[in-house]
């Protein structure tokens, strides 16, 4: 009996033991990785910023940890200094961006790369594989395996140009028109929003400012609505394309109060502003004889 319990724990002490190396191999790996991953650090900044993350590494530079941690702070400054400088000048804002090495050789570096921001209202998220190759004194980068994500509920004419992105691996077309496309929502939003607030008894917004459509209700004939759609086009290279078209809803007794030739060209006549006076001024005409038909 004595002998059978020695073998058992003999047999549990060995699957203890090998637990033990199976755990020893992990911690040994991720100090490898975090070894990499310091590297990379250091790899991608120069000057103060690299001196503070040698010293977090364990590297003792000269100075001491004070004179790191002042130059730390003005290298933190001055690239706080620089991100705001190049968001106010291309109008796109990241959150977050994050690396992970998935190869390094003397010769070629194979990252994969995260990136989160905003561009006025609209959230997005790319992932995407950078490739640096190394030639001599020269380098090349390349980009593989792009993934696009946009966080909106009104884009369905962006998604055709997101595929065209993703299959082309260009990132530089997909921010151009990404802040291309935001400034024309936004134009639309803040014409909305200003016609609501200085015409509130006419002009309504039922999906909000940052939606497609204002609805223009005749005061005096209920359930005639002038509908307004404002939809920005977006085509496959990259082009952004204003549309405005302007609806009408008439009920049938409604309809016997106005020559249906009237009725019927108000989206011409409408056009025909539009070329003329542009949007703003073109919506401003089209309200303002709205308002001034309460009062006849």
């Amino acid at each position: 009996m004595e002998e059978k319990v020695s073998e058992e724990n003999t047999e549990e002490v060995k699957m203890l033991e090998a637990q033990i190396s199976h755990l020893q191999a992990e911690v040994a790996a991720l100090q490898r990785q975090q070894r990499e991953n310091h590297k990379d650090m250091t790899f991608n900044f120069q000057g103060h910023m690299q001196d503070a993350l040698s010293y977090m590494c364990g590297e003792r530079p000269v100075g001491g940890k004070e004179k790191v941690v002042s130059r730390l702070k003005e290298e933190v400054e001055e690239l706080e200094d620089d991100l705001k400088r190049q968001t106010q000048m291309n109008g796109i804002s990241l959150n977050s961006c994050t690396t992970k090495t998935l190869q390094r050789s003397s010769r070629k570096l194979v990252q994969q790369v995260y990136v989160s921001g905003r561009c006025s209202e609209l959230v997005f998220q790319v992932e995407f594989q950078l490739s640096e190759v190394k030639e001599g004194q020269r380098s090349e980068r390349t980009i593989s395996d792009l993934n696009v994500v946009m966080d909106a509920s009104d884009l369905q004419n962006f998604s055709s140009f997101l595929s065209g992105v993703e299959e082309s691996k260009n990132l530089l077309l997909f921010f151009r028109t990404l802040r291309t496309f935001s400034d024309r929502c936004d134009d639309r939003s803040r014409t909305f929003q200003h016609f609501q607030e200085k015409y509130p008894s006419i002009v309504s917004l039922p999906g909000g400012c940052r939606s497609e459509v204002m609805t223009l209700n005749h005061p005096k004939l209920p359930g005639c609505v002038l509908f307004v759609h404002w939809s920005v086009k977006v085509s496959r290279e990259g082009g952004v394309t204003p549309k405005i078209n302007l609806l009408t809803k008439i009920p049938e007794k409604a309809l016997q109060l106005f020559p249906s030739q009237a009725v019927g060209g108000a989206a011409e006549a409408f056009h025909s502003l539009l070329r003329i006076l542009g949007p703003e001024a073109a919506l401003e005409s089209v309200i303002r004889a709205v308002s001034l038909s309460q009062d006849t």
